[in-house]
């Protein structure tokens, strides 16, 4: 606010108003910090990832998710008429890139997230949520890799073998679903999903010594498989 030489009236200054008092100096600490935060995520999506094929394109846009938004919200806590206008342009933005794993919408959010709390200089939330979540992430990925992991088995036998393969998948699968069975003309095909340990493997070797049985796969799948 200033004062008018002639008449001593209060006069606004809309421009200092609006004005965005960002230094060089407080650009590059955003950044750096942000790349950092941005680095911890990166090596937490690779170390937990448990997908069927892992995108380093996708890891890498997650560090970048972390220094534009951080970026974006830096102008926006220092310049009102930059908000406004920052507020209508997303509003048209469409994302039509479909994400086929949740947690990778998860792991969007969280660069999200430390974007927004470095923006407005909230560094120890920053940090601190980065290691905590990392922290857990990587407990929880290690909790699974102990515990039994899901396999679907697929066999492909004649029908005469039919009654052994389901005497054999009794005996030794009982913890087993079935999600598909295809019969043809003389051959069936039988999916199921079932948890074996990563020593009992050899359990595809069995079932290649029946006869009828003309080849068994063993594959490793984390999720829902829709038949």
């Amino acid at each position: 606010m200033l004062l008018n030489a002639e008449t001593a009236a209060p006069v606004f200054d809309l421009g200092s108003l609006f004005a965005a008092n960002i230094s060089w100096l407080q650009v590059l600490i955003t950044l750096i910090i942000a790349l950092v935060i941005g680095f911890i995520i990166f090596f937490v999506y690779k170390s937990t990832f448990a997908g069927v094929m892992y995108s380093r394109n996708f890891n890498v846009s997650l560090i970048m998710l972390t220094l534009v938004t951080s970026v974006m919200l830096m102008l926006i806590n220092n310049n009102l008429t930059l908000s406004l206008g920052m507020v209508g342009a997303l509003s048209i933005v469409r994302f039509r890139t479909a994400v086929k794993d949740p947690i990778d919408t998860v792991f969007m959010f969280w660069a999200v997230g430390e974007g927004i709390a470095i923006g407005i200089k909230f560094y120890d939330v920053a940090f601190i949520a980065a290691i905590a979540i990392g922290a857990f992430l990587v407990i929880i990925n290690m909790l699974k890799i102990k515990s039994v992991m899901p396999y679907l088995l697929i066999i492909h036998y004649t029908e005469e073998a039919a009654p052994v393969i389901k005497q054999f998948v009794a005996k030794y699968l009982p913890r087993h679903k079935l999600k598909s069975k295809t019969v043809q003309r003389g051959a069936m095909e039988m999916t199921l999903e079932v948890r074996v340990d990563d020593s009992d493997t050899a359990i595809v070797d069995k079932l290649l010594r029946i006869e009828g049985v003309m080849d068994a796969t063993l594959i490793s799948h984390h999720g829902d498989i829709v038949a």
